[in-house]
């Protein structure tokens, strides 16, 4: 004890001659006494560990052997000692800031601090400097999560263990409080979006939707935004769905990673960005090879290229078509299939040839198809009524749910045969049109009601079609009739994949920081 005592009171006679002196980079000798003393007793290495900051500034020929010093603290074997190590870490930097980068790197590794006050330390340090240099701090801190070419593969998961760290971080700490932090505005919020392009090598699907997410809550790339930003976030997620690739239908990660993504571009889509690029790839890589994928990534694509599709400019529909209409097993172009003459100025219209024979059989399969889809309208409206008296009748909780999965099912073929009429009524036009995008109630889709189909009234069968429950997505509806049981056959029998999962595999391992 004699012993801890003295050493306790030789370090307060270094700091108390610093702190007398005028010029204290003469007093060398005792900066050095302080740096030894953090070999010392546990109450020894807490007080050099806030003296070691506190006069590095004067020292720069020191600086090495001080930091070095103060980091060994960091990984003393006493909390105490670790705790105040950590939380004199942000001021080496205030006086110097040359080295705020290296102490933010420093920092990002210590966030996997197991103890809660140890871990809170770390995170009141790095919020310190992200205050004193937001650039450099965040830049410093998405080396953390990109950078795989600069590090060793010795220990794998320290280095994951790390990014995650990081990436937590980030999302529970910094994005809050982007309004604060990301100034000024313009200059910071366009720096941290070239921060988050360049570290999305390696990332998973979860990460690169946090990452999306948080770009579209900057004003960079908020709603008033031009369309020209709209566009740089699409093919950010165009990168990530690898549109140079060579598609492998048997590669599912793969077509789920694409579909995630067109799903995650569509909202910008709808803000005017081009689709052009996702349909040239499903028109010459994906649609050809259809029939082969699996069946519940077929639903899944269906879906998502029926939500892309109110967003698609004609240009995009033409390149697509030949294609639909081969996975609709028809041989020939919609002219001679419909009988419809389409002027396109080009020298394979043919307008000289006859189709009224095949659009007079085309017309009389619409006005089919329609009657059928009336029809099963009135005995779907009926299935509803009759759902819920059974459903107030009934007792048992399976009985309930058993009941509004039926309703379920015949909301979503009221949905489809709604779907039907309104789009085959443009159809009975000699001269084609696009439908737009009013009239379309997704049947998986939980809408606003449904503008009433074929010009007349809306219908109980319509409001009732708008009015059930969000559950269910992709449930099929029980068609008795063969011919609207062949038609949605296969359309809504599934369930899409689940889109969390991993994209890239992971390389690199962790480093010291020292």
């Amino acid at each position: 004890m004699a012993e801890d005592s003295g050493e306790i009171e030789k370090l307060y006679e270094y700091c108390e001659k610093l702190n007398e002196a005028k010029d204290k980079s003469l007093n060398k000798v005792d900066y050095e006494g302080i740096i030894a003393a953090a070999n010392g007793s546990v109450k020894a290495k807490q007080l050099a560990a806030q003296m070691i900051p506190k006069f590095f500034k004067f020292f720069p020929d020191l600086s090495e052997q001080a930091l070095d010093q103060h980091l060994y603290l960091c990984e003393d074997e006493e909390l105490g000692v670790r705790v105040q190590a950590i939380r004199g870490l942000p001021f080496f930097c205030k006086d110097t800031p040359e080295h705020l980068a290296k102490i933010v790197d420093i920092l990002g590794q210590l966030l996997v601090a197991g103890d809660n006050v140890e871990r809170d330390a770390v995170h009141k340090a790095l919020m310190m400097l992200l205050r004193q240099d937001v650039k450099t701090s965040l830049t410093a801190l998405f080396k953390h999560i990109g950078g795989l070419d600069d590090r060793n593969a010795e220990d794998l998961s320290t280095w994951e263990t790390i990014r995650e760290k990081v990436l937590c971080f980030i999302r529970d700490k910094v994005f809050p409080l982007k309004a604060e932090l990301l100034r000024p505005q313009a200059e910071m919020e366009r720096h941290v979006a070239n921060l988050v392009k360049q570290n999305l090598q390696d990332v998973t699907a979860v990460e690169f939707k946090l990452f999306i997410d948080f770009l579209k809550s900057l004003s960079l790339f908020g709603q008033n935004a031009p369309v020209e930003r709209v566009q740089e976030l699409v093919e950010i997620i165009e990168g990530q769905a690898d549109l140079d690739a060579q598609f492998n239908v048997s590669d599912g990660d793969h077509i789920d990673r694409f579909i995630s993504c067109l799903s995650m571009a569509l909202p910008f889509f709808m803000r005017g960005a081009s689709s052009s690029n996702f349909f040239s790839y499903l028109n010459k890589q994906i649609l050809p090879v259809f029939d082969k994928l699996p069946e519940e990534q077929k639903l899944s694509m269906l879906k998502i290229l029926a939500e892309c599709s109110f967003t698609a400019k004609p240009q995009d529909s033409r390149q697509l078509l030949p294609a639909v209409v081969q996975l609709l097993k028809t041989p020939n172009a919609s002219n001679s299939l419909c009988g419809y003459k389409i002027v396109t100025g080009q020298t394979s219209d043919r307008l000289g040839e006859d189709f009224s024979e095949q659009y007079k059989d085309f017309t009389e399969r619409l006005s089919t198809i329609e009657d059928l889809s009336r029809a099963m309208i009135k005995k779907l409206t009926q299935g509803m009524a009759d759902h819920n008296k059974a459903m107030a009748a009934a007792k048992l909780e399976e009985e309930k749910d058993a009941i509004k999965k039926q309703k379920q099912n015949a909301t979503m073929g009221l949905r489809s045969c709604n779907n039907i009429l309104a789009m085959t009524l443009p159809l009975h036009s000699k001269v084609p049109s696009f439908i737009g995008d009013k009239k379309i109630t997704l049947s998986w889709k939980e809408t606003t009601p449904t503008v009433a189909a074929a010009g007349k009234k809306r219908s109980a069968a319509t409001l009732s079609s708008t009015s059930a429950s969000k559950k269910g997505r992709g449930a099929g509806g029980d068609f008795q009739n063969p011919l609207l049981n062949k038609a949605f056959q296969g359309l809504n029998d599934g369930r899409g994949r689940g889109r969390g999962r991993g994209w890239r595999g992971r390389g690199g391992g962790g480093r010291s920081y020292r």
